[in-house]
């Protein structure tokens, strides 16, 4: 690239060690982490989170916890109080959890979750879907005939904090993801107040094809390489 536009290209993307980056975030804010199953889970970032004792009392908005992830440690050490996603009856530490009245648990169809969280990014504070109407998902949520049809309304979803994992930066902030790895991280990074994205690898500014750019830099906050040290 041209070294007058690389130049001209201003922002304000920080490049942090995990530990800088999770100094940030305060007590019992609330974050979203990407991730479904083991894919796209941003563990380096949520490990440091693990380390640092005193965030606790946090709300965690993900698709799931999985066993022995580091959003499964925090939970055993009762550091999340609420957490929102689709699932999680594969941890049976978690149902245990939200059984003895140690976590509160909020459960969203898949789609109405991707939904809220994309509208929370766009600035829409709620929206009606007929999804979860009639079932106990919708119970208790105010409703309206449409069309012939019951829809429930639902919240849209925004953090404090993202944490999230992409495949590569550069050094703009733009961002590619990893096949399916990219899951509800492209989305979350839209939806917080201070997005903060662990990556593999950092090129220079000009390395990517624009069309394979899937995050562009106006979302990014702070960048994080596995592994950096100070």
């Amino acid at each position: 690239m041209n070294e007058a536009i690389v130049n001209h290209i201003k922002t304000n993307v920080k490049f942090l060690t995990a530990e800088d980056a999770i100094r940030l975030i305060s007590p019992a804010a609330t974050m979203m982490a990407g991730g479904f199953g083991l894919a796209g889970i941003p563990e380096y970032l949520l490990q440091a989170v693990v380390e640092r004792s005193d965030l606790r009392d946090l709300t965690m908005i993900t698709n799931s916890i999985t066993v022995g992830s580091p959003l499964d440690k925090l939970c055993l050490q009762n550091r999340i109080k609420k957490v929102i996603g689709t699932y999680f009856t594969t941890n049976k530490e978690i149902v245990k959890a939200h059984r003895e009245g140690r976590l509160e648990i909020e459960l969203l169809p898949l789609g109405t979750f991707v939904e809220a969280i994309r509208l929370g990014g766009a600035g829409i504070p709620a929206f009606y879907t007929p999804t979860a109407a009639g079932t106990d998902l919708g119970k208790g949520k105010e409703t309206r005939i449409m069309n012939g049809r019951e829809h429930v309304l639902e919240h849209s979803l925004f953090a404090d904090v993202a944490l999230i994992k992409a495949h590569k930066a550069d050094k703009a902030g733009n961002l590619i993801f990893h096949k399916t790895a990219r899951n509800f991280n492209s989305l979350m990074v839209t939806a917080a107040n201070l997005t903060i994205v662990e990556v593999e690898e950092i090129v220079e500014i000009g390395e990517f094809n624009p069309e394979s750019i899937v995050t562009p830099f106006i979302y990014v906050d702070i960048i994080v390489i596995r592994g950096a040290t100070k």
